[in-house]
Formats: C-alpha cells, sequence, structure tokens
C-alpha cells in the first residue's frame, strides 16, 4: 500500500492511498467465496452454485463489497501508519478501481489541532469571600411569602402594590393593534387581565398611569414601546389604550409562623429557616464553583492560539444556533424576530462555537497528559442524575441513549467537569472583599 499526505490548510489534509492490484484480485476472490457459501440459487444448494453463476448474478454486489472493504480497511490503517487523528467523517474520491487493477482513492480530512499545551497548573482565580447571612435568609424567606401570597379585593383606589383586574383595548394612530400585529393580539385587547401598579412587568409605564383608580373608572393610556421591543411591528411606536377598571385587589401576605412553614413541608419556623439556610449554602458554594471554573477556562483559553477544524467550528455553530433560537421562542420571541436578527445570532454563535471547541480540544489534551478518565461509573451517575432531574426512567434513557450515540456527549461532559475540578483544585486562588467581582465588567 503507498500513501502521500498532503497539506491543504491548518487541520486539512489530502490522503493519497494506493492498494496494489495483487490485494485487490485477492480481496475479489475472497469476497467471491463468501458469496458462494450463502448465495441461492434455482436448481443448487446454499454454496453448491459454480463461481461463474455466482459471479454473473451478484457481480455488482461482489464488487461494492470489494470496494468498501479496501477502502474501508486501507483508509485505517493509513490514518493509523501517518498517525492521523482525524475528526469527523472523510471525504473520498474514488480515482481506479477495477479487477486487475490497483485501487486509488483520496481523502479529504480534517484533524485534530497541533499545539503545546500552556502552563495549566496554577491559573488565576479570584473569589470573594461570601457567606450566608441573616439578611439573605430573610430575603429568601420573604420570596417564599410571595409564592403563597393571596389577592383580597377592596373598595379603594389602587396603589403602589395593588393588582387591577382590568378590560382593555389599544391602538396605533387609530389602527387597533391587533390588526397592526396580528402575532401580538394580546398586547392588543385583552378581557379581565391583572396588572400590578408598578410592577413593571407589563409594557412600561402602563401600570403606573392607573394608580387612585377605583372599580368602574375607565381611563386612557398612553405608551410608547421600547425601540429593543420583542415584537418588531411595535417596536418604538406609540400606543393609546382605553381602559376600564373592574377590580382593585390588595395583596395579602401570610404570616411567619409554623402554619406557614408547615405549607412547605418544614416542621416549624426554625426548621424552615435551617432549611433554607441550607439551600442558601449550597447555591453560594454553586456559584463560588462556577464562577472559578469560567475562570480557569478563560485564562486557559487566553494562554494559547491555534488553528480549528472547519466542520468543527461549523457542526457546533449549528448546535449554538438552534440552543439560541430556542431560548428566544421560549421567551416568546416571535419567529420574525428572529428571522430579523439572525445575522446577529449567528455571529454570536460561530464566536462561541469557536470557543467550545477549541476547549473541547484543551480538555482532551489535559486530560490525556493528567491521565483523567470517565469510568462506566461516572456515566451511569451522570445517567442516574438525568434521569431523576427529566423524570425518565433509567434503563428507557439508556436505550435512548443508546439509539442515538447520546453516551459520546455525557462522556464529554463529564470529562470537561473533571478537567475543571482538577484546574480549579491547582488554581491560584485570591480571596476577594465581596461585591469586588460584581462591579467590574465581565470579560469579552
Amino acid at each position: 500500500m503507498n500513501v502521500t499526505v498532503e497539506d491543504l490548510a491548518p487541520c486539512k489534509k489530502l490522503v493519497r492511498i494506493e492498494v496494489d492490484a495483487k490485494e485487490v484480485d485477492e480481496t475479489f476472490a475472497s469476497v467471491t467465496r463468501d458469496f458462494q457459501k450463502y448465495a441461492a440459487l434455482p436448481g443448487f444448494r446454499p454454496g453448491k452454485a459454480p463461481r461463474e453463476m455466482v459471479l454473473r448474478k451478484y457481480e455488482k454486489d461482489i464488487e461494492e463489497e470489494v470496494k468498501k472493504k479496501l477502502i474501508s480497511d486501507s483508509y485505517r490503517k493509513a490514518m493509523q501508519e501517518h498517525k492521523l487523528d482525524v475528526v469527523g467523517y472523510p471525504d473520498i474520491e474514488e480515482i481506479q478501481f477495477g479487477r486487475g487493477q490497483s485501487l486509488q482513492f483520496a481523502a479529504t480530512v480534517e484533524t485534530a489541532p497541533e499545539f503545546q499545551l500552556p502552563e495549566y497548573i496554577g491559573l488565576p482565580v479570584r473569589r470573594e469571600v461570601r457567606t450566608v447571612t441573616e439578611e439573605d435568609v430573610n430575603r429568601a424567606l420573604e420570596a417564599l411569602r410571595q409564592q403563597r401570597v393571596s389577592f383580597q379585593t377592596v373598595d379603594r383606589p389602587a396603589q403602589a402594590g395593588d393588582v387591577v383586574v382590568v378590560n382593555y383595548a389599544g391602538t396605533i394612530e387609530g389602527k387597533p393593534i391587533a390588526e397592526l400585529a396580528p402575532n401580538a393580539r394580546s398586547l392588543g385587547e385583552q378581557k379581565n387581565f391583572w396588572i400590578e401598579i408598578g410592577g413593571g412587568a407589563f409594557i412600561p409605564g402602563f401600570g403606573e398611569q392607573l394608580a387612585g383608580a377605583k372599580a368602574g373608572e375607565k381611563r386612557e393610556v398612553t405608551v410608547e414601546f421600547p425601540g429593543d421591543f420583542v415584537n418588531a411591528e411595535l417596536a418604538g411606536r406609540k400606543a393609546t389604550y382605553e381602559v376600564e377598571v373592574i377590580e382593585v385587589r390588595e395583596k395579602v401576605l401570610p404570616a411567619l409562623d409554623d402554619a406557614f412553614a408547615q405549607s412547605y413541608g418544614a416542621e416549624n419556623m426554625d426548621r424552615l429557616r435551617e432549611g433554607v439556610r441550607r439551600d442558601l449554602e449550597n447555591e453560594l458554594k454553586y456559584t463560588r464553583d462556577t464562577d472559578a471554573r469560567m475562570q480557569v477556562m478563560r485564562a486557559l483559553l487566553d494562554r494559547v492560539q491555534f488553528d480549528l477544524p472547519e466542520t468543527a467550528v461549523a457542526r457546533e455553530t449549528r448546535n449554538v444556533v438552534y440552543d439560541l433560537v430556542r431560548e428566544n421562542q421560549k421567551r416568546g420571541v416571535s419567529r420574525e424576530a428572529i428571522e430579523q436578527h439572525k445575522d446577529a445570532i449567528y455571529t454570536a454563535a460561530a464566536r462561541n462555537a469557536k470557543e467550545r471547541v477549541k476547549a473541547a480540544f484543551l480538555v482532551e489534551k489535559i486530560a490525556e497528559k493528567e491521565k483523567i478518565e470517565v469510568t462506566n461509573e461516572d456515566l451511569l451517575k451522570r445517567v442516574s442524575q438525568l434521569s431523576a432531574m427529566y423524570q425518565i426512567p433509567v434503563q428507557k434513557l439508556l436505550k435512548d441513549l443508546e439509539k442515538r450515540n447520546g453516551f459520546v456527549e455525557i462522556r464529554d461532559q463529564v470529562l470537561n467537569e473533571k478537567v475543571l475540578t482538577f484546574l480549579v483544585e491547582k488554581a491560584h486562588i485570591e480571596e476577594v472583599p465581596p461585591g469586588t467581582l460584581s462591579s467590574q465588567p465581565n470579560p469579552s
């Protein structure tokens, strides 16, 4: 077998492979014998049909099988002999193939980048000195109270913190909003809609104009949609709303007593406070650990530059675009708005994808050097976590992962976590006062 390797670009090579005619003919003979063993031809028992008849009937199938076997075997040997770390699938071009002649084909392949690892022991990490305080616990308990809030109808003018139940209809330059923006009909007209006075959750400035209103009162409200409003037809435009107040409702918060604690499954308020504190401490630890991992990865990425395989970046870009679009759709962003910003979405996705691909190669190389491995136990532990998270039986999840080759993705996730944990353990950590990091801009 003769193999030549030509560099086409960083991380891209053209591999020319020639298999001599003798090996081609031997493979033809071997494959033909296999076909003879199982060929079912009229008048002959399986395996007893004459070779000539088998060749006439299965000639094309035999040729395809020979070609597939020779290309697969010789391609694998060529990659091993030349120590090419191929990423993705090769692009095969057949040049010559047939009985009595050599097989010649070319494979265009993308390879993993070649680079020297930078120093990764002692990467800098800045960590704020923080603990969970009584004020933190009190704020969390207040948030729990808000989840148990009730609303009582009152016969008085609405004030800050109240909820008004309204019917409204909006127009822009005399035309109904529902006609101007069919995809935002709910912004044009609604019945029995709840708006919090000063809450700011609806259109900015809407709720404030209903302060002092009483049940049965009608008001005209004018607003200007923000320039970056999610619906392009309404962005930056002024609207007028005719509003009828149906009810004024006052928020009623439950008392912080044992009955309240029991509604959350705690024995009493002392136990609830202990549970809240424990949750906050776990959350703080998770936040600190996540931030430290981001810092070591950022430092690592900044310390080395190397070319990346184009197909790997393109594939990851598609994944990031899909994630961004799905996230925007969950937030209620319309297809039209997404289409309008597709160039910006793609640019952001491409930048993100390059860093993800680069990080993946760095993680693999560090894992190899430090002999960090993912065991079957690690994989099963992660599957169990996913099973509990998504409430899918473990066996079903295992079958689904096997069907779509999902274990590779899980293995990569676990390896990434192990390597980042290692880097944080070996990092140079500087403790800084609370508020130091939050007051600084994030690195781009």
